[in-house]
C-alpha cells in the first residue's frame, strides 16, 4: 500500500529561500531511491514563514528504507531555526472510479 507523508515547517520568513536551498540535495537523493514516487519541500503560497513537505512512496518497506537513509546521513544544518514541525505519516487508500 502507498505511503504519503505530509509535513509543514515553519521558520523565520527570511531565512525560508535559505532552509529551502539546504534541502534541494536531500530532495534529489530521496527521489532516487527505490520506491519514491514524490518527494518535495515547497513555500507556501500564501504564509511567507511555511514550507509544505508532501512525500508518495510506493510501500511501507520503501518508506522505512528511506526512513533507514536519514536516520544514517541526515541532512546538513543550515543554522535557520524551525520555530515548528509537524509531520504525519499516513496510508493511502485509492477511491473507487
Amino acid at each position: 500500500m502507498e505511503q504519503i507523508v505530509a509535513g509543514v515547517f515553519e521558520v523565520d520568513p527570511a531565512d525560508r529561500e535559505t532552509w529551502l536551498a539546504s534541502r534541494t540535495a536531500l530532495m534529489a537523493r530521496s527521489r532516487a531511491e527505490p520506491g519514491c514516487i514524490t518527494y518535495v519541500f515547497a513555500p507556501d503560497p500564501i504564509e511567507p514563514g511555511l514550507i509544505q513537505l508532501f512525500e508518495r512512496w510506493a510501500s511501507e518497506e520503501a518508506l522505512e528504507a528511506h526512513r533507514q537513509v536519514l536516520a544514517s546521513s541526515p541532512t546538513p544544518d543550515p543554522g535557520v531555526p524551525v520555530a515548528r514541525a509537524d509531520v504525519r505519516f499516513f496510508a493511502a487508500s485509492e477511491l473507487p472510479r
